[in-house]
């Protein structure tokens, strides 16, 4: 090779390495403290410069160590270069530093240390890169070391990374193929005018480069196939999953965050426990409520606003006093030392106390009731507390007063804020929400419509390889008609604005389920703890009714609704139907010749009891109630039969009543058109029972059968676990 080949192939080659190099650079200052990249890149400039002219040693050292020395003096140093008062500044920092180095003290490293950290580090790199590239030709190591720098940054930091990798792509066929070429030149021993036949090389390569870059950018690009890594890792770190999330830790989350402008893609379910409750019932935990949808995510309307309220007279207004409520108290404890600046807390709350509070230091509550906000304060600041008792009124709504509303009633102002929809939203989502309620007439059917419409229709609950909408598309129209699969947020979402196309008041809430029991009242009326872990955070759609407030409703597959509604409407209506026919002979007025008859008929009937003859009319009568009642008895005999084997169950743990409740459950299944095929195992049963009821009851059911079929294993523990699951599958299937 020629002097003039091999200083345009190290020229090339080397100023490659020199791209690829800044490639390491650019994200420096996004990631890191760091102000003033342009020094650096400066530096960096030199000191490959310097490598290219091939300087010797004794001369090239000097010059980098000087460039060094005249920036550090730019940006650290105020006295003058090379004088004393410099020389003993100098000679302070690095002894400082060089201290703090042997004790490990990081933290204690002064900007002037780091950064001649970083400007030594540059001049290795402008060494290694040569001898790498030029000298040893291993282009391909440093190639794929950038690749995977730039892939870590943009999963890890808020870097993106996309333009770099394409550049990195050019820049890597061109350092490639140059490389490839010399290496083929000089084992074959054959020598060619570079600059001649430049053609015979430069096309085929720039024809590569182009073909593979164009490719890339126009071929289909597959949604993400693994779980987004960011919130597994921060879930397996010790104290990493915090609920209150920055604002900046990104749509993607295990657990309660803050930040809902960006939604969708995969998470990791974390199971690290929360909070723990005492509580008699099951309800939603409420943390706040959103109400503008931009198209991939949402947001408030307006800052909060926070109003001072005793801590014994809390009032959230969110649902009208016209509605029946029963009172209840919880109690709440927050697990590792991580409670919220924010109260969780059920529907209806009316008091707060802090438990384990000093008694001179009053908690008294700043309310939101616009976003359902509740922060407790102490002396003015935020009090994170570990344990606090609620008294909340759960509401029993009844569905006959919430037909009664209209689907295009105001309810006084909230119709404009609660139904807004951003411009971009695709027209066929509101299309889709007309032909779902078409055949419903008032604003709870219409809700009902949408919410059972999820489970009817294909879509499938996924927290893994769940697509992110592309840049230009609705979060909701992708999972309405391209996915059909997701987690909560999905369904809430696809709710909440589906019933705002069809000029129904409706937002989104956010917070946690109920969690799952971990220890069982010893009565009734005793309360049940309740674990609740991150992946219990939870969305749902609350809907506004005039003259009853906002009523919850869980579009999310697996989800129970947790709203109590009143059993009076069927009691009515059918009660209204007996009065109706009771009074009916009374509006009829038969005319002369049928009272005659009547009355002919009653005194033969008189006549014949008279003179003792046997009467048949009693007889009928009791035979047309005993049969109505057999008839009741039998129509409700899967209820009673669950009530017996409940009480037995519960007065007399047995392995045996285990069985009979299983049977029986069996024979509830067949009774509903649910029948096992004959060559079908018990698990492949339950998997289609599960999926048909949206639970998992019948599955963990079926595993403790098995088990203590084949192996007698079932603790008394196990027992209570059970019954609880076979009791609330039996209420679902005959619900």
């Amino acid at each position: 090779m020629t002097g003039k080949q091999s200083f345009l192939y190290t020229t090339l080659l080397y100023g490659c390495a020199f791209i690829l190099f800044l490639e390491w650079l650019y994200p420096v200052e996004l990631v890191s403290d760091v102000r003033n990249m342009t020094v650096f890149l400066v530096y960096a400039i030199f000191c490959f410069a310097i490598a290219m002219l091939r300087l010797r040693w004794w001369l090239s050292m000097p010059l980098k160590g000087m460039g060094l020395v005249l920036i550090l003096d730019s940006l650290f140093l105020e006295p003058s270069l090379f004088s004393s008062a410099w020389l003993n500044q100098a000679v302070s920092e690095i002894s400082l530093n060089l201290n703090a180095l042997m004790a490990q003290h990081w933290g204690a490293l002064t900007p002037l240390f780091r950064s001649l950290l970083f400007l030594l580090l540059i001049w290795m790199l402008s060494y290694l890169l040569y001898y790498w590239f030029i000298v040893m030709q291993r282009v391909f190591l440093f190639v794929v070391m950038t690749v995977v720098y730039l892939s870590l940054l943009d999963t890890f930091t808020p870097y993106d990374a996309d333009a770099a990798i394409v550049r990195t792509l050019i820049v890597s066929f061109i350092a490639l193929g140059v490389g490839h070429l010399s290496q083929e030149e000089m084992r074959e021993s054959v020598r060619f005018a570079w600059l001649k036949k430049a053609p015979s090389w430069v096309i085929p390569l720039a024809v590569l480069i182009m073909v593979s870059v164009l490719t890339g950018f126009a071929a289909p690009k597959f949604d993400p196939q693994w779980p987004d890594p960011v919130p597994f890792l921060n879930s397996a770190a010790e104290n990493a999953s915090g609920l209150e999330n920055s604002d900046d830790a990104g749509s993607q989350k295990s657990g309660y965050g803050e930040d809902d402008t960006q939604l969708g893609g995969s998470f990791v379910q974390d199971k690290t426990v929360v909070f723990k409750a005492k509580a008699q019932d099951e309800h939603y935990w409420r943390v706040e409520t959103k109400d503008v949808y931009t198209g991939k995510g949402w947001k408030k309307s307006q800052n909060t606003q926070y109003n001072l309220q005793s801590s014994d007279a809390i009032d959230m207004d969110t649902f009208s006093d016209d509605v029946p409520v029963e009172e209840h108290k919880a109690q709440v404890t927050f697990q590792n030392g991580r409670p919220m600046g924010k109260l969780v807390y059920p529907y209806g709350i009316t008091g707060f106390a802090a438990n384990g509070v000093a008694a001179d230091l009053d908690v008294d509550m700043q309310v939101d009731r616009q976003f359902g906000e509740i922060r407790p304060v102490q002396n003015g600041s935020i009090s994170r507390l570990k344990q606090y008792t609620v008294q909340y009124d759960v509401p029993s709504f009844r569905p006959d007063v919430l037909r009664s509303v209209s689907p295009g009633d105001d309810p006084g102002g909230l119709k404009e804020r609660y139904t807004q929809l951003p411009d971009s939203l695709p027209e066929r989502v509101g299309e889709l929400a007309k032909e779902i309620t078409e055949d419903a007439t008032n604003r709870y059917d219409k809700a009902q419509s949408i919410e059972t419409y999820f489970g009817q229709s294909g879509f499938r609950y996924q927290t893994s390889n769940v697509p992110v909408p592309d840049a230009d598309q609705d979060y909701v129209d992708q999972f309405l008609f391209d996915s059909k699969e997701g987690y909560c947020d999905n369904y809430s979402t696809s709710m909440v604005v589906m019933l705002r196309s069809l000029g129904i008041p409706a937002r989104w809430a956010k917070g946690f389920t109920s969690g799952e029991v971990v220890d069982y009242g010893e009565t009734d009326d005793d309360a049940d703890v309740y674990k609740v872990t991150n992946a219990n955070a939870h969305s749902w759609v609350e809907v506004y009714f005039p003259g009853s407030g906002w009523v919850s409703f869980e579009p999310t597959q697996g989800f129970s609704n947790l709203t109590e509604y009143q059993e009076q409407d069927s009691n009515a209506e059918s009660g209204n139907e007996t009065e109706q026919d009771t009074e009916e002979p009374e509006t009829d007025e038969p005319d002369t010749a049928e009272q005659s008859d009547e009355a002919d008929e009653a005194a033969q009937a008189q006549e014949t009891r008279s003179n003792g003859s046997f009467p048949w009319g009693y007889v009928l009568a009791g035979a047309a109630v005993i049969a109505v009642l057999a008839l009741v008895i039998y129509k409700t005999r899967f209820r009673w039969r669950m009530a017996y084997l409940l009480r037995k169950w519960q007065r007399r743990p047995d392995d045996q009543i285990f069985q009979e409740a299983y049977l029986c459950l069996l024979d509830l299944l067949a009774h509903k058109g649910v029948t096992r095929r004959p060559d079908e195992t018990l698990s492949e049963f339950s998997q289609q029972v599960d999926t048909l009821y949206q639970t998992t009851d019948m599955g963990r059911l079926t595993t403790a059968y098995e088990q203590w079929l084949y192996k007698n294993e079932l603790t008394s523990q196990d027992e209570v676990r059970l019954r609880e699951l076979w009791r609330q599958l039996m209420k679902r299937i005959l619900a």
